[in-house]
């Protein structure tokens, strides 16, 4: 379900329901935690802060030396402010996707409704944040707040998610150095030269 599919969508009612089947799909993988999938299943465990220092010394090290002066100190100072800042206290750990974008949602425009979710290969034990980060990298900020409104304490989720969101360029640079793709790495990076 890209963008531009669901822009073209007239009715706001049928995008409110595109929301609610989102976030019911979401509320049901979500509910799933920590506790009980280490229990059952062996998938990665994600560790929100480890894993935003992680990316954080990757960013310094491997992207730094191409991006400007100032960038750099916005990029230190927002991962600076959000790893010491109270964002991360009572997180609760839960199944999500993990890669939960336009990419790997399917709808089927003739009826207005998901027909799926796929790419199940980044799903693991981490911050659900992390997936609405996705909904709104893809679809904007008026989808993204129709779905984080109907999702259950969605108010205190909210920082995470726009954290989470503010790296996901700096993530794609970082997957182009790293793998030698210089598609991604030049869209990863192009606003930060």
């Amino acid at each position: 379900m890209w963008k531009e599919s669901l822009a073209g969508v007239k009715s706001v009612e049928l995008v409110k329901g595109l929301a609610k089947q989102l976030v019911f799909f979401l509320v049901g993988l979500h509910s799933i935690s920590g506790e009980k999938v280490s229990r059952d299943l062996n998938l990665n465990v994600r560790n929100p802060r480890e894993e935003m220092y992680n990316l954080y010394d990757k960013i310094q090290y491997k992207l730094f030396p191409s991006i400007r002066k100032d960038a750099q100190k916005e990029i230190s100072q927002s991962f600076e402010t959000f790893l010491k800042g109270e964002a991360l206290s009572n997180l609760g750990i839960t199944l999500l996707h993990g890669d939960f974008g336009a990419s790997n949602i399917l709808w089927n425009p003739e009826t207005s409704m998901i027909s799926g979710i796929i790419d199940f290969g980044g799903s693991g034990l981490g911050d659900p944040a992390y997936d609405f980060a996705g909904i709104f990298s893809s679809y904007g900020e008026d989808f993204f707040n129709m779905c984080i409104n109907l999702y259950p304490n969605g108010t205190e989720i909210f920082e995470r998610v726009k954290f989470y969101k503010s790296t996901f360029a700096l993530q794609e640079a970082l997957h182009g150095f790293e793998n030698n793709d210089r598609q991604a790495f030049e869209n990863g990076i192009k606003d930060y030269r």
